[in-house]
């Protein structure tokens, strides 16, 4: 289990560029806005939200499978981000719609349907996300057939 406190400092470098500390042994990380606020010299919050979502999501289903000696590497996950207006018009992610690709096929996999239907639960990021923006999530095998979840919209 993680710390039940997470702690990152972030210092602004220039316009809407910050270095982010993590501390510990981790690198700090330089994020910024897209053009034309900032320079895009960094990913920015929306990008990092859907970078903790897929890590978090791509590491359940990994420890998942794993508690059961299963290797399903090299996973592959992408997460798409879908970025609108609300009723008042204010710029928000809408939805967050995770693929993760198996590097094995399906078959090749034992007490796969059990990881597959419990996997998502125990996610942190996602599971809390999910109780403010839709998240939809489906496993694809290395054939590319569908496993689990929902497709994402069109």
């Amino acid at each position: 289990m993680s710390d039940p406190i997470v702690t990152i400092t972030l210092a602004q470098q220039h316009d809407y560029q910050f270095d982010v500390q993590f501390g510990g042994d981790v690198a700090p990380l330089r994020v910024d806005e897209p053009a034309p606020l900032g320079q895009g010299l960094g990913p920015s919050p929306v990008q990092l939200l859907a970078t903790a979502v897929g890590n978090c999501l791509s590491a359940s289903l990994l420890f998942a499978l794993r508690k059961y000696k299963q290797n399903p590497d090299p996973l592959r996950t992408e997460v798409t981000a879908e970025v609108g207006r609300n009723a008042d018009k204010r710029l928000r992610v809408l939805g967050i719609h995770a693929k993760l690709h198996l590097g094995v096929e399906a078959a090749s996999l034992q007490h796969l349907d059990r990881v597959l239907a419990q996997f998502e639960a125990f996610c942190t990021v996602t599971e809390s996300i999910r109780q403010g923006i839709p998240v939809t999530v489906a496993v694809y095998d290395l054939s590319g057939a569908h496993l689990h979840g929902s497709l994402p919209p069109a």
